[in-house]
This record gives structure tokens, sequence and C-alpha cells, in this order.
């Protein structure tokens, strides 16, 4: 045996024969291994980053539900809902944790299951007391707003009227209730925002235009009757 290489036969009979280098046999196998590991060592990473960033979101979630449910909590408490009922009992902790044992992924998902059900939860404590007016149409709903505070106004202006009669109290009055059905429209505005509206990051159809309108029509009526009954008298 010779230190270049070791002489074998040709897999065919009778063929030259194949010298095989074990320095250059030992480099590929080297090579080939480093390849291997480089790749474990990359899925590795992969892995440990994706789990990082489930671990961070879990986190980031677990607060928010935390959030949350404290004042929920509060809430239901002063609706007399007992606090034993508050709190899981021991084979809901123990679905809960046999749900997330798959890892960080599960955990999160699991969270953002609970922040669903938190999300219904405000809706239901948000509409309680109004739960069948915030799934009226929005004009008859926004009506129950808008109306009586359009008419404040001209009943006020009827009130002096009949109190004081042509005179220069009636007149300030006219004058004074003219820029207040706009002072109207955005009372109700607002108010129809907080009554009808489930949670603060939702949108309620305020329907300005017939807000407008119903509290422009009923002081421009007023007014007109009213200029009609003082050049009449």
């Amino acid at each position: 045996m010779s230190d270049t290489g070791t002489a074998v036969p040709a897999p065919r009979s009778g063929g030259p024969t194949v010298d095989l280098d074990p320095a250059g046999a030992a480099w590929a196998d080297y090579v080939a291994a480093a390849r291997q590991l480089d790749g474990v060592r990359r899925a590795a990473a992969t892995a440990a980053g994706e789990q990082a960033r489930s671990v961070a979101a879990a986190r980031e979630e677990l607060t928010a539900v935390r959030e949350r449910l404290a004042p929920q909590q509060s809430r239901l408490r002063e609706l007399g809902v007992p606090a034993i009922s508050l709190v899981p009992t021991p084979p809901e902790v123990s679905e809960a944790a046999r749900s997330m044992a798959a890892g960080p992924a599960a955990v999160l998902a699991a969270l953002r299951t609970a922040r669903g059900w938190a999300d219904a939860a405000d809706d239901s404590l948000a509409t309680r007391g109004l739960p069948r007016l915030a799934r009226w149409p929005a004009h008859p709903r926004n009506l129950l707003v808008y109306g009586p505070l359009a008419f404040l106004v001209p009943l006020v202006q009827l009130a002096i009227f009949l109190a004081t009669g042509t005179g220069a109290v009636t007149v300030l009055a006219l004058v004074v209730g003219l820029p207040l059905p706009a002072v109207a429209f955005m009372l109700g505005w607002l108010a129809v925002g907080r009554l009808f509206r489930p949670r603060p990051a939702d949108r309620v159809d305020r329907t300005p235009r017939f807000g407008a309108l119903v509290c422009l029509v009923p002081a421009v009526l007023t007014t007109a009757g009213l200029l009609l009954a003082m050049l009449a008298g």
C-alpha cells in the first residue's frame, strides 16, 4: 500500500483500476457533514425565532385580555354576579391547560379566542338596558335622540310667547333660537354615538342628514308661526 492511494478493481471485470485518495474522501465526507449540520442549525434557529415571536405575541395578547377582563369583572359584580361565578373551575383550568400544551403557538391561539369572547362580552354589557334599540334601523333609532332635542327649543319659544305675548322678549327669544337647532343637532350626534356604540373602536351610523332635518324643521315651523302671530297681533 502506498501513501498516495490504494488501487481497487473496477466494477467490471477486466477493466482498469481506480485510485481513491483517502484524504479527498475524508474531506468530501467532512463537507457533507458540515452542510448537514448547517442545515440543522438553520432549521433550529428558524424554529427558535418563530417560538420567540409566538412567546412575545402571547405576552402582549395576555396583557390585552387581562385589561379587558378587569373592567368586565367589576361591571358584572356591580350587576350582582357572585364573585365565585367569575372564577374558573378546576375542570375548566385543566381543559385550558390541555389545549395550550402544544407550545407558544397554541397559547397564542387560545388567547386570541379568549379576546374574541371578551369582545362579545363587551357587546353584551354595552347594550345592556338598550338591547333592542341598539339593533333597530338607524333612522327610527336615532329619531328617539334627535326628536326630543329638536322640540326642546320650539317649546321654550312657545312658552315665552304665551307668557309675554307680542313684545321684545318674544323677539329676543326668536333671535336667540335661530342657531339653537345646530346646537341640538350636535348634542344629538354625540348622544347617538354614546348610546348605541358597542365599543369605542366601532362606528355608529348617526344619520347626520336625517338628524339635521329633524332638528331644523320644528324650529323653522315654530319661528314662522310666531312671526305670523306677531304680525297678526
